[in-house]
């Protein structure tokens, strides 16, 4: 399976408390030739968005957003290291982020 593939499975979980958007990162060049970079940052995953958690009793009441990035690979793909290095950031903050070859191993990094 194409990783596009598995990246529109994983899109399809973005309903209800969870959601992710397509983030497209790289380098285009205007007509004139400047260079113009997209997307969130070097290194960032395939799929961002936020999962809707109610926080414990300290806080009664409020809901809040966690992160979510996920970087999607094929079952032969391979992780380069500055994605890694932002999936460690993301989870150091407390975000839900990884890697997933499958919509499986998405639910696990989501808790779903």
């Amino acid at each position: 399976m194409r990783e596009i593939d598995i990246m529109d499975r994983i899109r399809s979980l973005g309903t209800g408390d969870l959601r992710l958007f397509r983030n497209n990162v790289g380098l285009a060049y205007t007509r004139d030739g400047a260079p113009v970079r997209f997307g969130l940052a070097n290194g960032s995953p395939d799929l961002i968005g936020w999962k809707r958690v109610t926080v414990t009793p300290d806080m009664v009441g409020q809901t809040v957003a966690v992160a979510v990035g996920i970087e999607v690979k094929t079952a032969t793909g391979r992780i380069r290291e500055e994605q890694a290095r932002f999936l460690a950031h993301m989870q150091e903050f407390g975000a839900l982020a990884g890697v997933a070859r499958s919509i499986e191993e998405a639910r696990t990094i989501c808790g779903l």
